[in-house]
Parts: C-alpha cells; structure tokens; sequence
C-alpha cells in the first residue's frame, strides 16, 4: 500500500469520526450526523480538487473510502456514551490527526501532479482543515481554524515541507505526521495563538464619548 493510501484512510476515519461526533453534539438525527462526517472527511479534498484542477467527479472512483467513511460513522453513533466522553477530553486529538494525514496527502497530491509550491501549499491547507470548516459551519460553529490556537499553520508547514522535496521518503513523512499532530496538540494544551486584533475596545470608547 502507498504512503498516499495509508493517510488517505487515517484521514478519513479521524474527520469522519470527529464530524459524526460534532453532529451528536448538536442533537443532529442519523442522517444528520452521515452526512456532517462524510462532509467532513471529503470536503476538503473536494475543494483542492476544485482549485487545482482535477474533476469534482473523481470523488466516486473512492468507493472504499466512502464506504471506510459510512462504516466509521456508524461505529460513532452506536458507541457506548461513556466512550463518547471519553472521546469528548481527546477531541483535540481525532482533529490532529485528521489535520496532519490529509494536510500530509494532499500535499503529497499536488506534488505528484507536478503543481508548483504555491499549489502545493493551498492543497495542503485545504484538504486539512476544508472538511473542518465545512463541520464547523453546518454545526452552527465557529470554524475552529478562524479561532483559538494555531491550527492552518501546522498544514501549511507539512504542505511547504512536502513541497519544498525536504522529505520524501516512507520514513520522513511518518515522522513529518507525528511532528504535525505532536506540535497541534502542543499548541492546544499551551494556547499558542497567532496575533490578533480586537476592535471591541475602540468601539467600546466611542460609545462612552458620544455618551459623554
């Protein structure tokens, strides 16, 4: 089995889970809660296709993903709540690893496709925390990547990694994955944000000096 394969199918099974697991959050019903995980697991990569070019339509030459992807869901749904609980304290984790393998593969992607860096990184980002955006949206959310710690920054690394031909190898792109979702879980259970800029303040004073 190609590396490619192998994210492709760890990348599936965390966003299908974690976009199913979402959707029992928000008291979604069976179909609700499909359809929210297979969204998550290929949005994603149907956005990357989109931009850089291939054929929307090659999503259903991936029967055994869809099928790996069906399959996860409905393990999601019939396991035991206090496994969903438990779950629940390593969320943080299934969105890792879904980040660093589909960040990883469609960088791996474009980069097959002879796409330049550029290209490569927007694959990378997109098919990473596309499916992510999509979850957060339909489930009334903030998008996750839009708020809190870093999170598209760890994509774009593996993207400009992948890109760049620094790692090629079996080996290297295993430990460019641990390194991915080992530094994404650092940057939640540390906070680590990128700047920001509120304006709340600004318009807070000026309602103060109209009132005055």
């Amino acid at each position: 089995m190609h590396i490619f394969d192998i994210f492709s199918i760890v990348g599936t099974i965390a966003f299908a889970m974690s976009g199913a697991f979402v959707a029992m959050e928000e008291e979604y019903d069976i179909l609700g809660v499909l359809v929210l995980g297979l969204v998550t697991a290929f949005g994603g990569g149907i956005i990357r296709n989109v931009l850089i070019g291939v054929p929307v339509t090659t999503l259903w030459s991936q029967g055994d993903l869809i099928t790996l992807a069906v399959l996860s869901i409905i393990v999601s749904f019939i396991l035991p709540l206090t496994w969903i609980k438990h779950w629940k304290r390593t969320e943080a984790l299934f969105d890792a690893i879904g980040l660093s393998a589909f960040a990883i593969q469609g960088a791996l992607y474009a980069t097959e496709m002879k796409h330049p860096l550029n290209a490569v990184l927007v694959a990378a980002v997109l098919t990473g925390i596309g499916g992510g955006i999509i979850r957060d949206l339909l489930a009334g959310r903030k998008p996750l990547v839009l708020r809190d710690e870093i999170y598209a920054v760890w994509a774009m690394l593996a993207g400009a990694t992948i890109g760049l031909g620094f790692i090629k190898s079996t080996l290297e792109l295993t430990l460019l994955f641990v390194f991915i979702v080992f530094f994404r879980m650092l940057s939640v259970h540390y906070k680590w944000r990128l700047p920001r800029r509120s304006l709340k303040t600004g318009a807070i004073n000026r309602t103060e000096s109209k009132s005055g």
